[in-house]
């Protein structure tokens, strides 16, 4: 093969390599998100959870997030490291003191969430959580 022909095909790959890289990172965890919790002791229930995919909090798929229950939203963060994505709200625990966590831990790919872990850091409760599809409650 003839050195401008491998070059040429060299290049080839590196740009359609370049492009699929940029393609996987275009995938964007922003939106809402029904989160439904079960086998909880106290906290079995469906929650909506927004989330704003913007890089804030360190990594690529990272962000803002809130609770939302009725009119009155929960602050908190999120990030995507490694396939897994944690979702931290914090709230006050009503004896004073700041702040209680309920955390979403799951699978994620692609700008999509799989199942995963519910824990409420203050009163130690665990369930199963399942995401449903971005788009699937609203504020």
């Amino acid at each position: 093969m003839p050195r401008h022909t491998r070059f040429i095909a060299m290049a080839f790959v590196v740009a359609a390599f370049a492009l699929m890289s940029s393609a996987a990172m275009a995938q964007s965890y922003t939106g809402d998100y029904q989160a439904t919790v079960t086998h909880s002791q106290r906290d079995n229930g469906t929650f909506c959870i927004s989330l704003t995919d913007d890089g804030s909090y360190g990594p690529p798929h990272s962000g803002g997030a809130k609770l939302i229950p009725n009119n009155s939203p929960y602050p908190g963060y999120f990030s995507v490291v490694n396939g897994i994505i944690t979702v931290v709200i914090t709230y006050e625990s009503g004896a004073g003191e700041c702040c209680d966590y309920q955390t979403f831990t799951a699978k994620a790919s692609n700008g999509q969430i799989g199942n995963g872990v519910f824990n409420y850091m203050g009163i130690t409760d665990i369930g199963v959580l399942t995401f449903g599809q971005k788009g699937s409650c609203s504020e």
